[in-house]
C-alpha cells in the first residue's frame, strides 16, 4: 500500500534498504576493540557480547532503554516477562557489561515503565548513585476499563561519582508562556516580552509534560514499537554531556539517541540486536547533520507541547533581532 505524501514514517524492509545503509553497519564479528573503529558507528548484534569487545572507559554518558519487563515483540524477537528476581538478574548482567565502558565521571539514564521501575530501583541503587527519578508524560496509549490508563514512564538519572558529574542546568530550561505576568515598578519580573509573546524560562523539574510521541507525519518517526522522542533524548544529552563527549547506547533501537547526539555535536556508539532497526537508525544518521532541527527544541529553547506556531514566530523575530 502506498503511503500518503505526508507520512514520513521510516519502516522500509531490509530488501529495500537505501544504498550504503547496510554496508555502513558494523557487526559483532568485526574488530571493535579500538575506539577509532566504533566511534560514531551503529553495531548490529547482541549487546552483552559486543560490550565485551568495546574499549574501556570511553563513554561520558550511557542511555539505556532495555526491554521493559513485559511480553513484547521486537522485529520477530520475543521478550518474555520475567519474575522480578529474574529481571533484576538480567539488569545486573547489562550493568556488569556496561560499567567498564564508562568514564569515572559518567552519568546514566535508564528507561522504564512503572512496574519495571519497582524491580529496577534496588539494583540501580546498589551499583550507582540515584540522583533522581524523572517521570515523563506519554500522552498516547490505550485506555483501560478496570484501571487507570498508563500515561507516564520513568527515567532513572544515575551517576558513578556523586561529586564529579556533568549537569548543565541552563541548557535544559523550559520556556513556558506567561498567563498572569507580574511586574515590579512597571518592569517584567522573571519573564520576558517578545514579539512572539510573553515567556518565562523555568528550572527543569523531574516531571516532563512537554514531550510528544513521534507520529506518522514527523520525520523522526519509525516503525519501532517503543521509539523514544528526540526531544526527550535532547534533554538528557544536553544536561549530562558537553559538545564532543561520547554517548553509549547498548539498546539503540531505531537510533533516536544516536541521531539526537549527532544533531547536538556529540559522538556516539550504538548497539542494536535487530538488523532491521539498525538499518532504520543508520538511514536516519545518513540523513542527519550537526545542527539539524529537533522538534520542540528551537534556538536552544525547550518549548511546551503544541506551540509550533509560537516557536516559528519566535524564530522569525529572533532572526530579525539577533540581540533579542
Amino acid at each position: 500500500m502506498t503511503k500518503s505524501a505526508r507520512n514520513k514514517t521510516i519502516d522500509f524492509p531490509l530488501a529495500d534498504a537505501p544504498a550504503g545503509v547496510l554496508e555502513r553497519i558494523r557487526h559483532e564479528g568485526d574488530q571493535l576493540s579500538a575506539l577509532s573503529s566504533v566511534i560514531d558507528q551503529t553495531i548490529n548484534g547482541d549487546a552483552f557480547r559486543i560490550l565485551k569487545q568495546l574499549p574501556d572507559q570511553v563513554a561520558d554518558l550511557a542511555i539505556v532503554d532495555p526491554p521493559y519487563n513485559l511480553d513484547k515483540k521486537y522485529d520477530g524477537l520475543n521478550f518474555k516477562k520475567m519474575s522480578d528476581q529474574d529481571y533484576q538478574a538480567y539488569t545486573q548482567r547489562w550493568i556488569d557489561a556496561l560499567t567498564a565502558k564508562l568514564k569515572p565521571h559518567a552519568s546514566l539514564y535508564v528507561f522504564a515503565d512503572w512496574q519495571t521501575s519497582i524491580a529496577l530501583a534496588p539494583v540501580l541503587a546498589s551499583n550507582f548513585t540515584i540522583k533522581n527519578r524523572i517521570t515523563w508524560q506519554r500522552e498516547k496509549g490505550r485506555g483501560a476499563k478496570t484501571n487507570w490508563k498508563n500515561g507516564m514512564e520513568d527515567i532513572w538519572f544515575l551517576v558513578r561519582d556523586q561529586s564529579n558529574y556533568t549537569f548543565n542546568v541552563d541548557q535544559v530550561k523550559q520556556r513556558r508562556q506567561v498567563i498572569a505576568p507580574y511586574r515590579v515598578a512597571g518592569k517584567a519580573r522573571d519573564w520576558q516580552e517578545t514579539a512572539a509573546g510573553r515567556f518565562r524560562d523555568t528550572m527543569p523539574s523531574n516531571f516532563w509534560d512537554d514531550i510528544s510521541i513521534p507520529y506518522w507525519s514527523m520525520p523522526e518517526n519509525t516503525g519501532h514499537p517503543t521509539q523514544k522522542p528526540e526531544k526527550l533524548l535532547a534533554k538528557v544529552i544536553l544536561a549530562s554531556t558537553n559538545p564532543g563527549d561520547l554517548i553509549l547506547d547498548p539498546f539503540a533501537g531505531a537510533g533516536s539517541s544516536l541521531v539526537t547526539a549527532k544533531k547536538l555535536n556529540r559522538h556516539f556508539i550504538g548497539i542494536e540486536q535487530s538488523l532491521l532497526y539498525t538499518a532504520w537508525g543508520e538511514y536516519r544518521l545518513q540523513q542527519t547533520k550537526a545542527g539539524d532541527d529537533i522538534q520542540g527544541y528551537t534556538d536552544g529553547v525547550f518549548w511546551e507541547r503544541n506551540t509550533r506556531a509560537v516557536q516559528q514566530a519566535h524564530r522569525r523575530n529572533h532572526s530579525n533581532n539577533p540581540a533579542d
